[in-house]
């Protein structure tokens, strides 16, 4: 973590770093056995949960509290996916439906840590019933800073939304040795012979969100409406339902998103499903992130017509499309 990351200033940051750590890494694991299905003998997901509060590779713990790594490869296992590739740098379409589908159009946008546009790139495509297909790959030499983010979309042609994926990438990234020698005196390993280094992030600007939180009817959902009117990128934007008289968070929950980024401008909605425990009282959504402080909004009242999904559609109003 503190090659990568650089050193935690303090639990909330060793928190903080962790979560950011497992949703990439969680990610890159379940969308590397998608783009390389039926060639890739499988995944070993360990750990799926904890018997005790962590911060290591787990998808929700003890508590049913779920962790950023579980919407990391919530993310991957999209049925209908859109993707990078860490090896090769390519966009990837995934398709693991029975179902095929045309008219498809898949963007892709790199930018500088100053979020500079240095590439875009937009194809249409079809992608046939589980299907791998690869788009195109993002140039290299684009590359200008330490530290770049990939943002991707894939939408039919009508205009709505299937699928979109945030990255945060060095310009090196990490390399391994994966010498026999190596394997022999530790079998489970690979030497990481330099470290990709992402310590540029922990100078992003400070973002305050504007976010409302309503209740549907019958109190057993609530929708979030979020949208970043700054000019700077907020980065793993994290949600939480909390009770005022526990100052806890209310578990189990299932959120439709989380620990998601969003460009300046850019807005999201987004359901979440809990049983709430009397005790708790009234509730209040919590919204955090990489380079967003901890504020709280409370419950706006219950509207007909909440608690629908949308399908994880990201809001059009960016100023970086």
């Amino acid at each position: 973590m503190s090659d990568i990351y650089g050193p935690p200033k303090g639990l909330d940051d060793y928190v903080l770093k962790a979560q950011a750590m497992a949703y990439d890494g969680e990610r890159a694991m379940f969308e590397a056995y998608g783009r390389n299905k039926y060639a890739s003998t499988g995944v070993i997901q360990w750990m799926l949960n904890n018997g005790w509060p962590s911060t290591m590779w787990h998808l929700y713990d003890f508590y049913l509290q779920p962790a950023a790594g579980y919407f990391g490869t919530k993310k991957a296992c999209e049925p209908l996916h859109i993707q990078y590739s860490y090896d090769d740098r390519s966009v990837v379409v995934v398709n693991s439906l029975r179902l095929g589908f045309t008219g498809l159009i898949a963007k892709a946008w790199v930018y500088d840590f100053h979020l500079r546009r240095l590439f875009f790139r937009r194809s249409e495509t079809a992608s046939p019933a589980d299907s791998v297909r690869r788009l195109f790959v993002i140039p290299e030499e684009r590359i200008a800073t330490d530290v770049y983010f990939v943002r991707l979309r894939l939408s039919h042609k009508a205009g709505r939304v299937v699928s979109t994926n945030f990255y945060w990438l060095p310009k090196t990234p990490s390399s391994f040795d994966w010498s026999i020698e190596h394997e022999r005196e530790h079998p489970y390993y690979s030497w990481v012979t330099r470290t990709e280094d992402l310590t540029e992030l922990s100078q992003m600007a400070k973002v305050q969100l504007d976010a409302s939180a309503h209740r549907a009817p019958g109190g057993k959902s609530i929708q979030v409406k979020i949208k970043n009117p700054s000019g700077n990128l907020a980065l793993q934007v994290h949600l939480a339902i909390i009770g005022e008289k526990s100052g806890e968070e209310v578990l189990p929950v299932l959120w439709q998103d989380n620990y998601f980024s969003l460009m300046p401008g850019e807005s999201r909605t987004v359901v979440a499903r809990y049983d709430l425990p009397p005790q708790d009282g009234p509730l209040r959504l919590q919204v955090d992130g990489w380079n967003t402080d901890a504020q709280a909004t409370q419950f706006g009242e219950a509207k007909p017509g909440l608690g629908k999904t949308n399908g994880g559609a990201v809001g059009g109003d960016s100023a970086y499309q």
